[in-house]
C-alpha cells in the first residue's frame, strides 16, 4: 500500500475511466460493480478528493480526477516495470548492461546493435563507457563493465578472453 492507496483502488479508477462506467470495469476486472464503487470510495477517501461525479447516469471524471489519470497510469507502470525487472533477473537477464567501447569502433554498428537492444531488451537500462587508447578494458577489469570492446591490445591483462568481432579501417 501506499499510505492506505492500494494498486487494487487504482487499477478500479483507471478501469472506470478506460470503461465509463463502474459496472463495465467491474467486468472488465472480473469483480462487482460494488466492489469497484467501493474501491473507488476509499480512493476518494484517501486522497481527499472526488474523483468521478456521481449525479448523472454515469459517473465523470472530475477535474480533479482528470489530472489524477496521469499519475495513476504512471504508478501502476512503474509497479509492472518493477515486476517485469525482476522476473527477467530472475530468469538469469541482466539488470543493466554496461559496456566498454573504445573510440575507434564505428559508430553506426554501435548504434545498430543498441537499437536492436533496446528492442529486445526495453526494461534493461545500456550504459556505455567510451575509452581511449586500450582504456576500454578499464571498466571490464574493475566491474563497472560487463564486456569491452577495444582495438588490439599489445597484451590481455590477466582474466580476460579477447574474441575478433570487426576489422576496422583508420
Amino acid at each position: 500500500m501506499l499510505d492506505g492507496v492500494s494498486l487494487d483502488q487504482l487499477r478500479a479508477f483507471l478501469a472506470a475511466v478506460d470503461e465509463g462506467s463502474f459496472s463495465a470495469a467491474g467486468r472488465r476486472l472480473s469483480r462487482t460493480q460494488s466492489a469497484i464503487s467501493e474501491a473507488i470510495g476509499s480512493l476518494e477517501t484517501h486522497l481527499g478528493v472526488s474523483l468521478f461525479d456521481r449525479s448523472g447516469r454515469y459517473p465523470r471524471l472530475t477535474s480533479e480526477g482528470a489530472v489524477l489519470v496521469a499519475d495513476a497510469r504512471q504508478v501502476l507502470s512503474g509497479v509492472d516495470g518493477l515486476k517485469a525487472r525482476a522476473k527477467g533477473m530472475a530468469a538469469g537477464l541482466e539488470a543493466e548492461l554496461a559496456i566498454a567501447v573504445d573510440v575507434f569502433f564505428p559508430i553506426e554498428a554501435l548504434a545498430g546493435a543498441a537499437t536492436q537492444f533496446r528492442e529486445q531488451f526495453p526494461r534493461t537500462p545500456l550504459r556505455l563507457y567510451v575509452e581511449a587508447l586500450g582504456a576500454s578494458v578499464e571498466p571490464v577489469i574493475d566491474g563497472r563493465a560487463s564486456f569491452g570492446i577495444a582495438g588490439p591490445l599489445p597484451m590481455l591483462p590477466g582474466g580476460l578472453v579477447a574474441e575478433r568481432l570487426t576489422h576496422v579501417r583508420l
